[in-house]
């Protein structure tokens, strides 16, 4: 679908989901194309970030990742844009810049939340491995994680946007690192591209056997971004003094009611007393002011040395986007997941 210039598509929330995200909780509609006022830019989407949170601010939630998106607005999520016309003193018509537009073609900023982003070469890196999800990897890991070397570091997803930068950064500060994913395939890539020691398949039903296996003196720092059954397989093998950064809970978003089973936080709690264990929630919207010029620069020379990688997993059209959400939340992705709306 080749878009009007003319017209502003936008996919907003129909309709708040009973669990998992359908198409019907999604709309492609059409405006006019906005016009900037004095102090503001209009952009236009080129590329949009797909990302778990995004689950959540189709709920009615108090606002801890981005707040919950309005029935009938565009859902919200992270760009890069081109200016395309400007009023505002520090942007020109032509500067590419990292924005929050959301899922539409066009959007005003009045400039407070973009980030001039240069003649970027590959621009939807921006999105991925130079921007939100690889700086919570290098928060979560660096900041709460705190790597030391030969200590053995487990992640979740370890394929994905945040995982993939968790593992290649606990490698970098000498950690032996044991990922988890979602299939062979994906497994694969985390040991012969990413150079993880080892990758455990989610599915396998001897997953908690295997973990025991792959981590014989237990585990030091586990980077959680999954939760469910992962989580139970982790737990036990937690060493005293380990660190437990937590930065999302995908395995949890589509639940409408509390899972079934017995009730575990009794044992949870048990050992986060007697293993003297540090759990702490991760939002990295607060670290921006003070974290992310170190995060940028660092993470552009470890990029530049070939020391960190991340697959990107594009889908093109911004009419995909809710499909592709939902394959996100599925685990279908392959990489970090991007929307490319519009040509560089």
């Amino acid at each position: 679908m080749k878009p009007d210039a003319a017209v502003n598509r936008r996919v907003v929330l129909a309709a708040r989901p009973r669990g998992s995200p359908t198409p019907r909780d999604f709309r492609l509609d059409e405006a006019a194309v906005p016009t900037p006022a004095e102090g503001q830019v209009l952009l236009r989407t080129l590329y949009l970030s797909l990302d778990p949170y995004m689950r959540q601010v189709m709920d009615e939630i108090p606002p801890v990742y981005a707040p919950s998106v309005p029935l009938g607005d565009p859902m919200a999520g992270g760009t890069v844009n081109r200016v395309v016309a400007s009023r505002h003193p520090r942007f020109r018509a032509g500067d590419l810049v990292l924005g929050r537009a959301g899922w539409q073609d066009y959007a005003l900023s009045d400039g407070q939340d973009l980030v001039p982003l240069g003649a970027l070469t590959q621009p939807s890196l921006a999105l991925g491995v130079l921007g939100m999800p690889a700086f919570t990897a290098y928060v979560g890991l660096l900041d709460i994680g705190r790597p030391q070397r030969g200590e053995t570091v487990v992640v979740a997803a370890a394929s994905g946007g945040v995982g993939a930068v968790v593992g290649q950064l606990a490698r970098l500060k000498g950690a032996r690192v044991v990922g988890i994913a979602g299939g062979a395939d994906k497994c694969r890539y985390a040991v012969e591209e990413l150079g993880f020691d080892v990758c455990l398949d989610r599915r396998d039903p001897r997953l908690a056997e295997h973990l025991a296996a792959a981590c014989p003196n237990g585990i030091d720092i586990y980077f959680e971004n999954v939760g469910g059954a992962v989580f139970e397989a982790v737990l036990p093998l937690l060493n005293v003094g380990a660190r437990v950064p937590v930065c999302g809970l995908i395995s949890h978003y589509n639940e409408e009611t509390p899972p079934a089973g017995p009730n575990l936080l009794p044992g949870v709690m048990t050992a986060v007393l007697q293993k003297r264990i540090t759990v702490q929630g991760l939002v990295i919207l607060d670290h921006y002011a003070d974290r992310f010029d170190a995060f940028f620069r660092d993470m552009g020379e470890w990029v530049a040395a070939g020391q960190v990688k991340l697959r990107e997993d594009v889908v093109d059209g911004l009419e995909n986007a809710p499909t592709a959400l939902i394959g996100l939340l599925q685990g279908r992705n392959f990489g970090k997941l991007v929307v490319r709306v519009a040509d560089v």
